[in-house]
């Protein structure tokens, strides 16, 4: 009887091992598929990328706003810078308390541009600061004057108290030309009459037209 179940277990035992040798083993899962298209010459081609892929290479928006700033103009508030002040001694003419003589006196005047630096020798000439010269343009309206390539165009208002007897009124031109010619770069003196050329400025010494430096 024990011969008979060993037998028995013998047979269930080998009928197990050869069913098991039987079996084949499963096939392994690939690790990773890529894709490679291979041309005819047999190189093969990795696949390129996609460009939806965002790059990492810096834009320009960083340097075209700082250009667009250094392109704007000033602020209308922003005040320009103010000119540098300067003097100058020039000679300034006078004359005496009897009018005599055409007195030279020295003075000193300040300006920011050339054209003001004309202005401030006219104002010289309408006073002196000392009783002892008298000037003989005091009464005198400076209405404009400009310099153009050396020509000095002088525009006056003269009003009746401002006139004198003639050997005033040639003191008064030859004081107002001494004075301007000074000034190397004027070459000649226009004289006007509110915007007028007149033959005389006080009804006794012909005007010229213009003076002209000698």
């Amino acid at each position: 009887m024990n011969r008979k179940w060993l037998g028995t277990a013998l047979l269930a035992l080998l009928m197990v091992v050869a069913s098991g040798c039987g079996q084949k083993p499963a096939a392994a899962p690939a690790a990773q598929e890529m894709v490679q298209n291979e041309d005819n010459s047999g190189t093969v081609n990795a696949a390129q990328p996609d460009d939806t892929v965002n790059s990492d290479t810096p834009k320009d928006s960083q340097t075209d706003k700082a250009s667009n700033q250094a392109d704007k103009p000033a602020k209308p508030d922003e005040k320009p810078e103010k000119a540098q002040e300067q003097t100058q001694k020039i000679e300034v003419y006078y004359t005496d308390p009897e009018q005599m003589v055409l007195k030279k006196s020295e003075k000193e005047i300040k300006f920011t541009s050339v054209i003001d630096k004309y202005k401030e020798a006219f104002k010289a000439l309408q006073e002196s600061g000392s009783s002892d010269l008298v000037p003989l343009w005091g009464k005198i309206e400076l209405k404009s004057l400009e310099v153009k390539d050396g020509a000095m165009t002088i525009d006056i208002h003269m009003p009746d108290e401002a006139r004198l007897g003639a050997g005033g009124e040639q003191y008064a031109l030859d004081a107002l030309t001494q004075t301007m010619f000074q000034f190397e770069e004027v070459q000649t003196v226009e004289l006007l009459v509110d915007g007028q050329q007149e033959e005389s400025l006080m009804g006794h010494v012909d005007l010229e037209h213009p003076f002209t430096r000698r």
